[in-house]
């Protein structure tokens, strides 16, 4: 797939504008006559080095399951999909699962730490764990080190993993 320079302009424009890949897919569509797949504008955007921005979706009717106590995952049931974890779960390890795992991966996510430091994980088929928290030199503590894997653990024997 091939778009030209005011193409791309109009996909970094409604990125910018918090649009998700099916708006997008639609708009390409409706604007431009382009037929798009799904995993075309995916590669599409990250050759951009565009981030879509996370839409959080009201669907709790006035319960926050985000909220978590500390040694709780931050997970729902039926979304694995990574959410933005809140300020509530600082001095806690939260850890989340990918909806669309990493390539390379088995699994995937994203886990805060107590010290509010995000990084995301993937565990590859060697049964190596990664974790990148985007800060040069950044090492959590031990005892968050031990939550996490724990945490990891029981999320993924709740989902079957």
């Amino acid at each position: 797939m091939q778009l030209n320079d005011a193409q791309k302009d109009a996909v970094r424009k409604w990125i910018a504008e918090g649009c998700g890949l099916t708006e997008i897919q639609k708009r390409l569509n409706d604007e431009f006559k382009l037929s798009v797949t799904f995993l075309d504008l995916r590669f599409l955007v990250l050759d951009l080095g565009l981030t879509i921005k996370e839409q959080a979706k009201n669907t709790n009717a006035g319960l926050d399951l985000v909220k978590t106590a500390p040694g709780r995952v931050a997970a729902e049931a039926d979304d694995m999909e990574s959410e933005a974890l809140g300020p509530d779960s600082a001095g806690s390890v939260a850890v989340t699962l990918d909806r669309i795992v990493k390539p390379g991966s088995v699994v995937s996510g994203t886990v805060r730490f107590s010290d509010g430091v995000s990084a995301s994980w993937m565990l590859d088929q060697l049964g190596r764990l990664a974790l990148d928290a985007g800060k040069p030199n950044y090492r959590p503590s031990q005892e968050d080190i031990q939550a996490f894997q724990v945490e990891l653990r029981n999320l993924l024997q709740s989902r079957g993993i």
